[in-house]
Parts: C-alpha cells; sequence; structure tokens
C-alpha cells in the first residue's frame, strides 16, 4: 500500500528503541499490593469468547491451538464485519498507508500559523513568540465544534492538544534526546512552553480539502503560561498556594495534555496527564510533600529539567507548584477571550482523556483513566442534571457531583468506590482533612478504597449507539503471574488489551450513574497464536488486523469502535495505527487496521467528522527513535524536504469518492 506522497509504508523492520522511552509515562508509582488469583481467564469470559466468535485463547498454554482451530474451521470470516474496507497488512517505514480507496490530506502541522499575524515556520530560527501563534508541538486529543455553533455541517473548530516536546527533533545541533533535554537554552525551554497546551483552528472543507481558514478571529492558542482558573474543592487550597499565587486560585498554563473530551453544553476539556515529567530537584525527595510526590511519579532528575531556568519548575522553589498540574481543564472553544478553568472534583491524576454521557436522569457523568501502571479507572457524575434549556446553568456543573473508582470484581460486576471526605477511609486520621485533600491525591484516597489497579488505563469512552463504555488498557510489562486477576489476566502484557463496562438499563435510556455495572473483555491485543492470550474474532489472522497497545478510541454514526495504537513493536514490522471493528453482531472484535503511521509516530485523537466523511488524526512525534535528531531524522514526514524537521500534524483522511469513511 501506497502512502499520500507515494512511498512505500510497508518496509523493512525499525528498531523500536524510541529516543524517549514510551514506558517513562508508565513507572509504577502504586505500591498496593494485589491478591494472586491463579485463574488467567475465567470460564465467564472463555463462553463469551465462544458465543462471540472471539479466538478463545483463554490459558497461554492453548492458544495456538485456539487460533489454528479457528482458522481451519473458517467460523465467521472476514464477509463478517460490516466495514468495507481491506485491512492493511503489518508493516514498518518512512512513510504512511492508509486503506485501499482513501486519501490523506495534511490539515496542520507543527509550527503553521494559528493566531493572525503569526509568523511564516521558520524551524532554524523558532522562537518562543514566534511559537505562541503557531501550531503546537505533539498533538494529541482532537475535537471538533460546528460553525455556526449548533450546525452540522463540514465547517467548524479543530481543538487539538499539544502533550510534550522533543527538543532532540525540534532544535539544531543538540544531539539525541538525552543530550538535548540537557543541553536546551532558556531560550529554547521558553520556546518548549509555548508549544505545550492546545490549538483552536478554524477549518473548513471546500470540495473534497479540509484546511484552516487563514487568521480567523476564533483561532486560539493555549500555552503553559496562559491565565487558568482553578475552581472545586482544591480551589484557594493551602497546597495549592504558591510565591507567585498566594491564593491558590490562578495558575500559569496548563502541561502535557494528552487526551480530552467534551460536554453536552458545547466546552472542551483537556487532561493533565504525565505532568511529573517537569517538576524536579532535590526537594522531591524532602519535605512534607515527599510521600505524595513518590506517589504521582515525581523524580529529582526530572524528564524535561525546566527548572534550571524557570524556578517554578524546581519543586525546592516551588514546593506546591506541582499540586496544580494533574487536573481536567475546561474552556469554551467558542470564545477565544474565555479564560480556561482547571476543574477540581474531577480529582488529581495522570488524565488519559476525560470523555462523557448522559445518564438516565440527565446528570453527566464523565469517564476517566489514569495512564500508568497498576493506576485506575475513575467516573465523576454531577450533583444535578445538566439543563438542555439554559445553558449558562451548567457553566459550574463540573464543580460539584461524586468522584469515584472503578473495582473490577472477578465476578463480572464493576463497583463505583465513591472518593468523599469523611466517608470510610477517607478521614483526618488518613491526612484527608477536606474534599480538597481528597482530590489532590485521589490516587492515595483510591489506594485506600481498594481500587482494582489496572494495566495503564487510557483512554474511557462510552459508545452512543449501545451505551457501553470501552476501557483502553494500553499495556503492562510490570505485572508478574501474581498480581494478575480477571480484569487485568495477563504477565507481562505488552500488548494491552480492551474492557467492555455494561451499564445497567433504566427508564429513559442507560443508567451510567448507578453504583454498579457489568463488564468483560472485548478483546486481548497481540499477535493470534504467538502472543499468549490474543483473543478477538477468529477472522483476525496472525499477519494482519491484530493489534497492539490500544491507547485512544472513537465510534462513528454506526457504533463502530476505531482504535489507536500507541507502542507498537516496530520490532515485529508493526507500525502504530488505527483499527476498527464491530461491537455488536457477526464482526464483533474483527478488527481492521485502516491506517499505518510513519516510523517512530504515534497515531491519536481519532475524530470521526460530520456524517461519517472524515477520520481526523493526530499525527505526534514522527521519528522518535533511538539516535534520531533535528539534523539525521529517522523521517521527514509531512514534508520529506530536506532541511525540514518531522512535524507532528493533523492529517484528515477521506475517500476518494466522497462517500463515507471505511465502507
Amino acid at each position: 500500500m501506497q502512502g499520500s506522497d507515494g512511498r512505500s509504508a510497508v518496509g523493512a523492520a525499525m528498531p523500536c528503541d524510541a529516543a524517549m522511552p514510551r514506558d517513562i509515562e508508565d513507572i509504577g508509582s502504586n505500591p498496593v499490593p494485589v491478591d494472586p488469583i491463579r485463574q488467567v481467564l475465567g470460564r465467564r469470559l472463555a463462553r463469551r469468547a465462544a458465543l462471540r466468535g472471539l479466538i478463545g485463547a483463554t490459558f497461554a498454554g492453548v492458544a495456538a491451538q485456539s487460533w489454528a482451530q479457528g482458522v481451519n474451521a473458517g467460523v465467521r470470516g472476514a464477509g463478517a464485519s460490516t466495514l468495507g474496507f481491506r485491512g492493511l497488512p503489518h508493516g514498518t517505514g518512512p512513510g504512511e498507508a492508509v486503506a485501499e480507496g482513501h486519501e490523506v490530506q495534511v490539515v496542520i502541522r507543527w509550527g503553521d500559523p494559528v493566531l493572525p499575524g503569526a509568523p511564516a515556520f521558520d524551524p532554524a530560527n523558532q522562537t518562543a513568540a514566534a511559537q505562541a501563534m503557531q501550531f503546537g508541538y505533539n498533538n494529541d486529543y482532537l475535537d471538533f465544534f460546528p460553525l455556526p455553533k449548533g450546525g452540522e455541517g463540514e465547517h467548524g473548530l479543530l481543538v487539538v492538544n499539544h502533550e510534550y516536546t522533543n527538543p532532540e527533533l525540534m532544535f539544531a545541533g543538540l544531539g539525541d534526546a538525552r543530550a538535548a533535554r540537557l543541553g536546551t537554552s532558556a531560550a529554547q525551554v521558553a520556546t518548549e512552553m509555548m508549544a505545550h497546551g492546545a490549538s483552536v483552528v478554524e477549518i473548513r472543507r471546500e470540495g473534497e480539502r479540509w484546511a484552516p481558514v487563514a487568521g480567523s478571529a476564533l483561532n486560539r492558542r493555549i500555552t503553559a503560561e496562559t491565565p487558568i482558573r482553578v475552581s472545586g474543592p482544591a480551589a484557594g487550597h493551602e497546597r495549592l498556594r504558591t510565591s507567585a499565587d498566594p491564593t491558590g486560585a490562578l495558575v500559569r498554563g496548563t502541561l502535557n495534555n494528552c487526551a480530552g473530551g467534551n460536554t453536552p453544553w458545547g466546552t472542551v476539556l483537556i487532561a493533565e496527564e504525565n505532568f511529573n515529567y517537569y517538576f524536579g530537584g532535590p526537594g522531591v525527595e524532602t519535605g512534607a510533600q515527599a510521600a505524595s510526590y513518590k506517589r504521582y511519579g515525581l523524580v529529582r532528575d526530572a524528564q524535561f529539567p525546566w527548572g534550571r531556568h524557570v524556578p517554578r519548575f524546581d519543586v525546592a522553589s516551588e514546593p506546591n507548584e506541582p499540586n496544580r498540574f494533574g487536573w481536567v481543564v475546561e474552556f469554551d472553544p467558542y470564545d477565544p477571550e474565555s479564560i480556561p478553568v482547571k476543574r477540581t472534583a474531577l480529582g488529581r491524576f495522570k488524565h488519559e482523556g476525560c470523555t462523557h454521557a448522559v445518564s438516565a436522569d440527565g446528570r453527566v457523568v464523565i469517564y476517566m483513566g489514569d495512564d500508568e501502571r497498576f493506576d485506575y479507572v475513575y467516573r465523576f457524575v454531577t450533583a444535578r442534571p445538566f439543563d438542555r434549556e439554559d445553558p449558562a446553568r451548567n457553566r459550574d456543573l463540573l464543580d460539584e457531583g461524586t468522584l469515584s473508582v472503578a473495582r473490577f470484581g472477578d465476578d463480572g460486576t464493576v463497583t463505583w468506590l465513591p472518593l468523599v471526605h469523611g466517608e470510610g477511609p477517607l478521614t483526618e486520621a488518613n491526612g484527608f482533612h477536606s474534599q480538597g485533600d481528597v482530590v489532590i491525591e485521589a490516587r492515595r484516597a483510591a489506594d485506600l478504597l481498594g481500587a482494582t489497579p489496572m494495566d495503564r488505563p487510557e483512554d474511557v469512552q462510552a459508545n452512543p449507539v449501545n451505551g457501553r463504555v470501552y476501557v483502553m488498557l494500553t499495556n503492562n510489562g510490570s505485572r508478574t503471574a501474581t498480581r494478575t486477576d480477571k480484569a487485568n489476566p495477563r504477565a507481562n502484557n505488552i500488548h494491552g488489551h480492551v474492557i467492555e463496562i455494561v451499564p445497567p438499563r433504566a427508564r429513559g435510556g442507560v443508567d451510567h450513574a448507578a453504583p454498579t455495572a457489568r463488564w468483560e473483555t472485548f478483546l486481548m491485543a497481540g499477535r493470534p497464536g504467538s502472543d499468549p492470550g490474543a483473543s478477538y474474532h477468529r477472522a483476525v489472522g496472525a499477519d494482519s488486523g491484530w493489534l497492539s497497545c490500544p491507547d485512544n478510541c472513537a465510534f462513528d454514526s454506526k457504533g463502530r469502535i476505531w482504535i489507536a495504537t500507541d507502542g507498537a513493536p516496530a520490532a515485529a514490522d508493526v507500525a502504530d495505527g488505527l483499527y476498527a471493528a464491530d461491537t455488536e453482531g457477526e464482526g464483533r472484535a474483527l478488527t481492521r487496521r485502516f491506517y499505518a503511521a510513519p516510523t517512530g509516530a504515534e497515531v491519536c485523537g481519532p475524530l470521526i467528522g460530520p456524517g461519517d466523511r472524515t477520520v481526523f488524526l493526530a499525527i505526534q512525534h514522527p521519528g522518535e527513535e533511538r539516535g534520531s535528531t533535528y539534523d539525521k531524522p529517522s523521517t521527514r514526514w509531512p514534508d520529506y524536504a530536506e532541511g525540514m524537521p518531522p512535524r507532528p500534524s493533523i492529517i484528515a483522511i477521506i475517500r476518494k469518492d466522497g462517500g463515507t469513511v471505511g465502507s
């Protein structure tokens, strides 16, 4: 299959040693032990696998045999899928590939102008002032807000998160990743700070091409210096007060914005994930908050040693500054002058997304994952329903409600455990003096409640068609056989899996706010027949269709799931990509590879555009591999121009005949 630039994306295997190790974000700071469970998957999962046409590799010892039986029997072949495209074979290369009949368009790239008057991108002379007006670096979460507000056409505001930076690929002469992070100047750090945050860009489809609307007054950049208000139970808390903000109510900027979500009242939620990357120094290991720092993964030698140039990132200088990050940030994409708000009632952890569902009684439920090994799945339920007729009443709806954490029972029950001050162990005796303390130390509160430690919970999204909730569990190479359970059944789970939560029904719809639900396994990632426990539809083959490291997901109007991956093993000739599958019927869990990313890149933010006629993807950190540098990158995607570094970009995938994607 040819990429959009005419280059083959299926070629020789590339080394998997990324310049910035992918597992830096899942260092595993949860010390809570788990009772060993001998069974890998229970009879319940095995029975469902047989009924739904999964591979049925219930135990590692029979994985290969089960796969062979599925192939030989020819049960539920590829024709069972409602998807109309032929899946791509696996492979890696410097370019990209997309399913036949589709084409890739680059919508916007790192450094492209966003704000009116922004200078043209000059990678050899990039400055903080220029970057603050241009599209930021590693783009992750995507969302689309139609114009006019409430409209349905292919014209709207594209909202994009910017997660982190790769200075070794941004600046000339710094060398590899480690040398670059230690060698960045104050001016370069300032530029990196402006490349974080989020962008809002007006875009339009004219004919068959998507493009930004140049100089739009609706465009916006949010950076690591943008003033952001704090609301909810931690607002004004003494542990959020700093020398620059003695009120604890106004934070400078947002960091490491990974996935996100939106609200029924038309605002966007951007989630702060690996904030621990940015705070370091000897102060991390001393003082009254040392245990809290450790639980959140702070270390003396920060991944981004910005504290050498910016004192607020040195914990000894500002011991409370880390507490001001790790939140969900809400803002109005239609108002570029609005002040973003950190909604502390949703808890502080490494948020990988914050997606909503409306429960049968009208209350809004926010689902969230804490992206680290052995951490948790959370849910927030608003105290009152949202008002469809009076949007202004919803402005602070996310400040009042109940934050809960999930316990996945061996009997297939999910129990939501409320994180409420004064209840159970969340008392002064355990250091929780208020609800503010509970949300600031949400991880420790969840530890005490006995939540289920998961294999890196990332995106958690409700399918708008069937009402089920899908949890992307990316991987966990640190899980041992003595720490497995039925929700996380594999030791050394390097490929990850997807869990499906089934909330109960209620009058008026799905009761997402119910205290319990059911769960089951949707798929176990990995190569069928060789990776123990890999489990999908029987027709998924060992050479194509299977996936590794599910990260983000989206749903089209038919309720089919689209899964983006992060960390697929290039050593096995597998690039990260986008896969699609039915969630119901004969084609359930029959995954097909739709898009393959260029070398070193991660696929993020899958977004199904209006009318299912576009799939938007965020392609971040292309060229992020060991030894790849600005001067000698492993790819120059998407420009392929000499002297131009690889550029994280947003792409739009459309059908060449103008029809719906995937059909």
